[in-house]
């Protein structure tokens, strides 16, 4: 799994279907986290990179140094799907998305790792899987960060 990590103030998700435009997810501090998933990956990395991203230590402590955690600031989590997070560019101008998973295997490790944020106390909203997304956001800091679960054989 792939994700990439922004430190937000707000965000907010859109669905857009049959031209309409409707809100899926909202929060206020935290993250929005854009979620990619590959075509071998398992619950385990869920379990994995949910455990990393709760435990991140990128919000200010009194002293002004990235020391606290999400718990220990309030903060929620907004979970978008981006397969495009799989895009292959090395060759031509097309890129390839032949490591992305296929729609139902992406569909419940994406909601698999929000249940697993949830349990952790993190209040999590969602993106609408499968359809076309606006997402808007405060970025904070910027802090954005990319983070790829452990390498397996594969």
């Amino acid at each position: 799994m792939r994700a990439v990590v922004q430190r937000v103030s707000s965000a907010h998700a859109l669905s857009i279907e049959n031209g309409e435009a409707n809100e899926t997810g909202r929060i206020g501090r935290g993250y929005l986290v854009l979620l990619g998933v590959r075509t071998d990956d398992t619950e385990e990395d869920a379990r994995w990179l949910a455990d990393k991203i709760a435990g991140l230590r990128v919000f200010e402590d009194a002293d002004g140094k990235l020391n606290l955690a999400l718990q220990e600031v309030g903060g929620s989590v907004l979970v978008v799907s981006n397969f495009t997070l799989y895009a292959d560019c090395r060759k031509g101008r097309r890129p390839s998305f032949a490591e992305a998973a296929p729609g139902p295997l992406a569909q419940a490790l994406y909601e698999r790792f929000g249940e697993l944020l949830a349990a952790r106390l993190i209040p999590v909203a969602y993106g609408k899987f499968g359809t076309e997304m606006q997402v808007m956001l405060a970025n904070d800091g910027p802090v954005t960060l990319v983070i790829d679960t452990p390498p397996r054989d594969r």
